[in-house]
């Protein structure tokens, strides 16, 4: 199942900025969170709501980028923020 905001995701998708650290964490210092997100629209990674600053959701309030996918191992997921729904 996918909604409008996907097929609004630039081709090619974008790369992470670097999918094995939040990059909001590390500009605080801070190297603890629960799951890693990217942004489909442009490749930021950050935290997950089950991380104390939620940085991933925080990039979709500031940037209004709609989709976010899972960087974490073996996972395929994708949410949009906009549908509140995995697409």
């Amino acid at each position: 199942m996918s909604c409008a905001h996907v097929a609004q995701l630039p081709s090619p998708a974008a790369e992470p900025d670097d999918p094995t650290r939040c990059a909001d964490c590390a500009a605080l210092g801070e190297s603890v969170w629960a799951h890693l997100r990217m942004c489909l629209s442009c490749g930021h990674v950050a935290c997950c709501d089950s991380s104390p600053h939620r940085h991933a959701t925080v990039h979709h309030q500031h940037s209004g980028h709609p989709v976010m996918r899972s960087v974490e191992p073996g996972e395929t997921w994708r949410w949009c923020y906009l549908d509140h729904r995995l697409v």
